[in-house]
């Protein structure tokens, strides 16, 4: 999986605008070495302090983009000056396929607007998203004023796990409308259009939060389930 010679892309888990590139020295049982980064706008060498978190990404050799989280635990010398990161193991590793994004259940807000006033905004919940779609819920009264094709704009709210809120405006094309197994609901599958290289990453941030969490929570339910049968 992750490999000596590896390049490495950290961004602080903070939500800035920064992007800082590396490559993997030494890998240990919970811990890696990575030459100190190289901020990639400025080219100019990072100095990290202890503590300082970050979302790490790499290719790995199936042409997949792999994320972890990751902290600064501290420097040594040998013989080269290397920072020493935090590393989850190949099993917390989230796989993201570079040719098509992938969909995670998430609940977040949307509003739709029309282009050209097919129809009045309305604001509705996401059931699933990704950096290339989501799909939506479709309140009763709009099932029918939707069609697929149709062009709209969504505006989604991306509430992120450091407390930050980012506000997205989308222009999206609905590829299909259909009910939900086993319900009442219809849902509306959006495709979106013109997504900026800054808003890619934030949806890729958010589906990557989403991820962990839903890996956390089974987890946490995995382990309920073995104490109460131990």
């Amino acid at each position: 999986m992750l490999k000596i010679g590896d390049t490495i892309m950290l961004e602080p888990a903070g939500g800035e605008e920064e992007k800082y590139k590396s490559k993997v020295a030494e890998i240990s049982d919970g811990y890696i070495h990575i030459n100190y980064p190289i901020n990639v706008k400025t080219e100019k060498t990072v100095f990290l302090l202890n503590g300082m978190q970050f979302k790490a990404s790499f290719v790995g050799s199936d042409h997949c983009l792999y994320l972890f989280e990751t902290e600064v635990i501290g420097k040594v010398r040998q013989p080269v000056p290397m920072v020493v990161l935090s590393y989850p193991g190949v099993d917390k590793l989230v796989r993201i396929q570079r040719r098509r994004y992938v969909r995670v259940e998430a609940n977040t807000d949307v509003a739709i607007h029309p282009l050209h006033q097919e129809f009045m905004p309305f604001t509705t919940m996401t059931t699933d998203i990704s950096a290339g779609g989501a799909a939506i819920v479709l309140p009763e009264h709009k099932q029918k004023q939707l069609l697929p094709g149709m062009v709209v704009e969504a505006w989604f709210v991306l509430a992120m796990k450091s407390g930050e809120y980012h506000y997205l405006k989308v222009k999206a094309k609905i590829a299909r409308i259909f009910q939900a197994e086993n319900s009442d609901i219809y849902k509306a599958s959006l495709q979106f259009l013109d997504v900026s290289p800054q808003d890619r990453v934030r949806l890729i941030r958010y589906s990557f939060e989403q991820q962990l969490e839903i890996r956390k929570r089974e987890e946490d339910i995995a382990n309920k389930w073995r104490k109460s049968v131990e």
